[in-house]
């Protein structure tokens, strides 16, 4: 969705270098529904609370994270919000042709019927946690397509070991946005995720749903952050050089946040039989390629690998940070272990009831 036409040069909020917009013609859009006394205390109250957020950056990480590396462009105050399909949201997150940076669209209405107006410091905590949004879509590229897109195995730009090792990290991320468009999935088959709601970000508050698949937009979004943490920043290929490889030369089919109550495990490696290997690329190489899943409500126990990185969280309460490193370390300690052993799943994923 593009933003809507604003006008003016915006309102400066001190110590904070993004101002607020109000959408052009807001105030005619607004006739009928709100008042004018309504809309101008709308757009005082979110003026207020980013100075409250300013003034306790340290009780909000991420809205301090996304001030301090200049993510957000902008801000739009509108009537209301929607996306392309007209759905309403209380808040949109919209990037913008600046590479990392994005504009938070607030709907006045949302506002109102939440009983914000004028409210600061309740509306504080809620706006705060839309800044999970900004940093996430900042640090992406445009929405991933859809898991109902069948994958393109034989135009899988798949690589050597050789050949990875060679490359940069920007390199590495370029190839990997290219094998999520051909290859490589992050959402599960069974998208068991859908309808449940997601973690704030390093709590294990639980956000209510604003649209049934938010949780899986929500976790495929923080999969695929954590995925471009891993191709590009040279300490992985480092000190989990498997995990690197194994993500861009096919070894890896799948990574993706799962909800399976059933089974007590946070990670798990799942490689496809020899009987249903896939030939992949051109010219083609058979390939037995694996799954990562992550067990969205469990913690990891003392005997995983990543146990100190994840502090205790259940999975879907990591930050991007947190889940790179448990990504690359459950592929460099489990995947070759499973391939070579020809490890195939008993408890393999199953629909949620």
């Amino acid at each position: 969705m593009a933003s809507a036409d604003v006008s003016g040069s915006g309102h400066k909020i001190p110590g904070l270098a993004f101002r607020v917009f109000v959408a052009r013609g807001t105030e005619e859009a607004l006739s009928g529904s709100l008042s004018e006394i309504e809309a101008h205390a709308a757009l005082q109250t979110v003026i207020e609370t980013f100075g409250y957020l300013n003034r306790h950056r340290r009780d909000f990480p991420r809205f301090d994270e996304a001030v301090s590396k200049g993510l957000l462009e902008r801000v739009i105050v509108q009537p209301s919000v929607h996306n392309r399909e007209g759905k309403t949201f209380p808040f949109l997150v919209v990037r913008t042709v600046n590479p990392g940076q994005v504009r938070l669209l607030i709907s006045v209405l949302s506002m109102r019927e939440g009983g914000y107006l004028g409210e600061a410091e309740r509306f504080a905590p809620v706006l705060a946690r839309e800044f999970q949004w900004v940093i996430s879509k900042a640090n992406t590229g445009q929405k991933p397509k859809t898991v109902s897109i069948g994958r393109d195995l034989r135009h899988a730009p798949i690589r050597t070991d050789k050949e990875i090792q060679k490359l940069s990290g920007d390199e590495r991320v370029q190839l990997l946005q290219k094998l999520f468009e051909t290859y490589l999935r992050t959402v599960d088959d069974q998208r068991s995720l859908d309808g449940q709601s997601y973690y704030e970000i390093g709590s294990t508050v639980v956000v209510p749903l604003s649209q049934p698949d938010s949780g899986t937009k929500f976790y495929e979004i923080l999969v695929r952050e954590a995925l471009q943490k891993i191709a590009r920043e040279p300490e992985f290929l480092a000190r989990t050089p498997l995990a690197v490889i194994s993500l861009l030369n096919g070894s890896i089919w799948n990574v993706a946040f799962v909800k399976i109550d059933q089974r007590d495990w946070a990670t798990r490696t799942r490689v496809l039989p020899a009987d249903k290997a896939v030939m992949v690329g051109d010219p083609g190489r058979l390939i037995q390629p694996a799954a990562i899943l992550i067990n969205l409500h469990r913690t990891a126990t003392p005997d995983d690998p990543f146990y100190a990185d994840t502090r205790q969280l259940p999975m879907g309460a990591l930050s991007a940070d947190q889940l790179a490193l448990v990504i690359a370390k459950e592929i460099q300690h489990n995947l070759m272990e499973k391939s070579q052993t020809g490890h195939v799943a008993q408890d393999a994923l199953t629909a949620p009831k």
